[in-house]
């Protein structure tokens, strides 16, 4: 609810108020005041309309009335500040009632008033503040209500048409025609007040709704702040985390991978004959200069060497010719599909999985044979590596001890980035197949 809303509720429920007040002072004081009026003009037609007994009865019952006013308005509990609805649910103007004491009293007073004006047509004027209270002061069922505006249509009918009982035939007409008029006047206005006060019991409970509604938005927009800030706290440090997990893939694809190389150079130059020694020693330092360039460019988070100015497949065949010459073991690469450019982050992705897959063959599975094929299949790319090593149990946890581990878990993670899979198929004896499948849909 916007500022300007809840200033027009707060003046709306403030009008409200006052008139309820204004109708609440009418019902504590206007039965003294229409008497003492009544009275008045009663007394100056006194002796044209009353006789000597009727005018002292009039007085007696005038008392009465008082009496009954100031008994009334004595017992009953003191008035709480009144408003029209609260909360949809329609409040008391008048403390007491409706009960059985206020039914009484508006029976009782009804009863004078009528007897008032048989004497003089006048009390009439006390008479109809029966149309403002009975609504308030009756217990609320439609025959009740309905039962007292009657009473008090029909004293003023009377009053109306000459006085009570009518004098002639006409008067009896006049009567019955104004007690009718009176009837009908009452009773509709009384149902389209009940119906106005129903419409204002719902506009209250909206109101009120909405302030609820209001409260609670507010309450929900200040957990979504809280919420917020919390997820960008977290975003934070997973992109730190994953930051860290990049780093660490990469030293472990480029800088583990070229010292094993150089390792294995060293080694064999070390067996090697004094000419073929040279050339152990050559690769190795060319494996080491490689290395050490993979490794800023990691830290740059550029593309791999082999892709800076080849393709995926130009880069897939050199690195598998590369390692074949290196390791002695028998190395093919394969390309199918009709292939298109991808993006750079899909290719380099899909070049360190390749680099990783032989590593593992080389260092584990003791194979003399490996192939990778490289698959376009329209929105999406396959990369293949199957080696006829010794295998290994696919669902055994990997243990990342010195010689590595990072393998297959860097794989995964590497896909999973681009929305991809890693699928591994491996048993003793029977050699391993690495598959990837990476959407291009979101990457071309």
């Amino acid at each position: 609810m916007t500022v300007e809303g809840e200033a027009s509720v707060e003046v709306s429920e403030g009008t409200a108020t006052t008139l309820e007040e204004r109708w609440s002072q009418f019902f504590r004081w206007g039965p003294y005041v229409l008497l003492g009026i009544a009275t008045v003009l009663a007394g100056a037609t006194a002796s044209e309309l009353m006789s000597g007994p009727e005018t002292v009865a009039a007085g007696g019952l005038v008392a009465a009335v008082l009496a009954l006013q100031l008994g009334w308005h004595t017992r009953r509990p003191p008035a709480s500040p009144p408003a029209a609805v609260d909360g949809g649910r329609a409040v008391v103007l008048v403390p007491g009632a409706p009960g059985p004491g206020s039914a009484a009293y508006f029976a009782l007073r009804t009863a004078l008033a009528f007897v008032l004006t048989w004497l003089n047509p006048f009390f009439a004027v006390f008479a109809c503040v029966g149309y403002f209270d009975a609504v308030q002061l009756l217990p609320p069922r439609p025959v009740f209500v309905r039962a007292g505006l009657l009473a008090v249509a029909l004293t003023l009918a009377g009053s109306q048409s000459g006085g009570l009982p009518p004098a002639s035939a006409l008067n009896w007409v006049a009567f019955g025609g104004l007690f009718l008029l009176n009837a009908s006047l009452a009773v509709g206005l009384a149902h389209l007040g009940a119906k106005e006060a129903e419409k204002a019991a719902e506009r209250s409970a909206t109101i009120a709704q909405l302030a609820r509604t209001n409260a609670r938005l507010e309450q929900a927009l200040a957990e979504n702040a809280t919420l917020q800030a919390q997820l960008v706290l977290q975003a934070r440090e997973a992109g730190v985390a994953d930051e860290r997990r990049r780093l660490a893939a990469e030293i472990h694809d480029t800088l583990a991978q070229g010292l094993t190389g150089i390792i294995a150079q060293l080694q064999a130059a070390d067996t090697a004959a004094p000419g073929q020694a040279r050339v152990h020693h050559q690769r190795a330092a060319a494996l080491a200069r490689h290395s050490l360039g993979e490794a800023r460019r990691s830290v740059q988070d550029l593309s791999p060497v082999a892709l800076e100015h080849d393709t995926l497949p130009e880069a897939l065949g050199k690195t598998v010719d590369a390692w074949a010459e290196r390791t002695g073991i028998s190395g093919r690469f394969t390309a199918t599909g009709t292939p298109h450019p991808l993006h750079d982050e899909v290719a380099a992705t899909l070049l360190r999985i390749a680099q990783e897959a032989l590593a593992n063959a080389e260092r584990h599975s003791g194979a003399t044979r490996a192939g990778i094929t490289l698959s376009y299949m329209g929105d999406e790319v396959v990369l293949d590596i199957r080696d006829d090593g010794r295998g290994f149990d696919p669902s055994a946890p990997s243990a990342r001890g010195s010689h590595g581990g990072f393998g297959l878990d860097g794989m995964r993670a590497r896909a999973e980035r681009l929305a991809g899979e890693v699928g591994i198929e491996s048993a003793a004896g029977e050699g391993t197949a690495v598959s990837v499948r990476v959407p291009l849909a979101r990457h071309d």
